[in-house]
């Protein structure tokens, strides 16, 4: 029997005898109909997230497909294996909650099987940062390739698209503006094909990040799911994929410092989701990097919004394709980047824009000096309501709202904000600012999307169609308005959030980065020293594990024991 230093001997069964684990491995593989001189190929893994339940996921099989046929063609062997897929609309309580679980049954799966190398097929917002926090922790050779977009719909001549344009409409439809009948019929056209939200939602977000990293081939990102092109882009996916396994290039070779301090960078100029800095902390942290907020934020000053797509703009995903897709985004930021970073093709970012096609004439990606915003899309508050930060999507708020003191009307969790929300005796007005607590890490549990707090419907009919709301949740890339994210410490843990009173006066100075409850320190201590911690009874499985283990925003809420013991520093650079 030959002997093979990798693939089908790798990660052997322990029955402890070596010879006799290879020799039943190789029995139960010929019994799937492979010849012997398939089983000396390198092995390269193909995750399987194809499920009913992730919509964004639908063309998957399509891709496995195209992704074999490469791997074939340059010498591998494909074996597809399932994980957790999780669709963002499908899971309750929310997919947040789940993304450790899938991160880790990834993870554990790459590194219990015999594989060489591993092609990760994510999409939908969780999917992707869960994949990358796996091929961190299990490092051998890895590669992304996500679903890509959907084709935008259309509406009476208006193109629409998910989900940014179905916040839109709902707004509209609370407001009394929209029939019945006529949200029914915008729903049909707001998800028109297979694939993740067409906008600058968290999707396309870590999709651009994922490239701007390295770890996905450059042009991948921002390819429609249904066109040929991605079935292109996933043949070329496996054929690189055994290219990374015969050179031995480790995800550790490709997320350094510099390439994440890319990816950041980024994420600014696109205008990207919020919940990107949650999946890149925890992503840097299974790298053994610290999130450094304060230089974060120093570049969002710097780092102009140059992509003009919805949440922030007005295009779509499929227009950034059809500009380029992220090649005229890496030119533009040229000065702003590491171009040494190295990438899955094996070569460094600066090589593959050598590479690339020169740009054209297009309206969807701006330049350094007429930008859509002048600043990054995403800034970092501070002060006595958030002492470990909190976010804001400044390129997606109201200008009149940035700078802005107002009347605390408080939700002590989910089900109260629920229950009188719409309530015609809810004392709410514009001025007031909607704060809602206990919808943290811990707190809901899972931090849901739930910042995007709708305006009272009282005050949606009489034409408002924005107002300041503060929580410790997070909201959907796809989302809109003045909207203050991720408050640090959550209430559920103490943190300042949990004392703030129906009443209080709060100050939101987006340009001086400041967020406080004008209250005095001596109140503050007073209160705090009268809250009590909720009680966690009967809680088992999962629940018990996060619950136990999940870490604050800042630091991703992954879970404490994934992260690296090892301190590599801190990103940005």
């Amino acid at each position: 029997m030959k002997k093979i230093k990798s693939g089908l001997k790798s990660r052997l069964a322990n029955y402890g005898d070596a010879e006799f684990s290879f020799y039943l491995r190789k029995a139960f593989a010929k019994s799937m109909g492979y010849l012997d001189r398939d089983l000396e190929k390198p092995i390269i893994g193909i995750t399987n997230t194809h499920s009913d339940l992730v919509s964004c996921h639908g063309t998957v099989p399509i891709l496995i497909k195209a992704v074999s046929d490469g791997i074939i063609e340059a010498g591998g062997l494909p074996l597809v294996f399932p994980t957790i897929s999780l669709g963002e609309s499908f899971v309750s309580p929310t997919s947040m909650y789940f993304r450790n679980l899938m991160s880790l049954d990834t993870e554990e799966m790459i590194k219990g099987q015999p594989l060489d190398a591993v092609v990760l097929i994510g999409g939908c917002d969780k999917t992707v940062p869960a994949q990358l926090m796996a091929a961190a922790s299990a490092n051998i050779p890895a590669i992304i390739l996500v679903t890509g977009p959907m084709m935008t719909g259309n509406y009476q001549g208006e193109r629409l698209g998910a989900c940014t344009d179905c916040r839109r409409y709902w707004a509209a439809y609370r407001a009394g503006k929209v029939t019945d009948k006529e949200i029914e019929e915008i729903t049909n056209s707001l998800c028109p094909t297979s694939g993740t939200c067409m906008v600058m939602g968290t999707a396309s977000t870590m999709a651009c990040m994922t490239e701007a990293m390295g770890m996905m081939l450059i042009g991948g990102a921002a390819i429609p799911a249904v066109q040929a092109d991605r079935i292109r882009h996933a043949r070329e996916t496996g054929f690189n994929s055994v290219l990374l396994s015969n050179k031995e290039i480790r995800p550790t070779d490709i997320m350094n410092q510099p390439a994440i301090t890319n990816a950041i960078r980024v994420m600014l100029a696109i205008g990207g989701s919020t919940n990107a800095l949650i999946h890149i902390a925890a992503i840097a942290g299974r790298l053994g990097y610290e999130l450094d907020y304060n230089k974060i934020d120093k570049m969002s000053r710097e780092t102009p919004v140059l992509v003009d797509l919805k949440p922030s703009g007005i295009h779509y995903m499929e227009d950034l394709q059809n500009a380029g897709g992220m090649i005229p985004i890496f030119r533009e930021l040229e000065s702003l980047l590491d171009l040494e970073c190295l990438t899955v093709s094996g070569r460094k970012l600066g090589e593959e824009l050598d590479m690339a096609p020169a740009c054209w004439s297009q309206n969807v990606v701006k330049t350094l000096d007429n930008p859509i915003y002048p600043e990054g899309g995403i800034a970092v508050l501070k002060g006595n309501l958030a002492p470990d930060g909190a976010i804001i999507k400044q390129s997606a708020a109201s200008k009149e709202l940035i700078k802005h003191t107002g009347r605390a009307i408080v939700f002590d969790g989910l089900e109260d904000l629920a229950n009188r929300i719409d309530s015609p005796d809810l004392d709410v007005e514009a001025n007031d600012i909607l704060v809602l607590r206990n919808a943290g890490p811990k707190g809901a549990p899972g931090m849901p999307e739930a910042g995007y707090l709708p305006i009272p419907r009282k005050l949606a009919r009489l034409g408002v169609t924005d107002m300041v709301r503060i929580s410790d949740a997070r909201m959907s890339g796809t989302a809109f308005g003045t909207i203050v994210l991720h408050v640090s410490p959550e209430a559920a843990v103490g943190g300042n959030l949990a004392i703030v009173e129906t009443g209080d006066q709060i100050c939101l100075d987006v340009e001086a980065r400041n967020l406080n409850l004008l209250i005095s320190q001596e109140e503050i201590e007073k209160r705090l020293n009268s809250w009590k911690p909720k009680v966690y009874a009967n809680i088992r499985g999962w629940e018990k594990i996060f619950i136990e283990h999940v870490e604050q925003a800042p630091k991703g809420c992954d879970l404490d024991f994934l992260v690296s013991v090892n301190n590599s520093g801190k990103v940005p650079v």
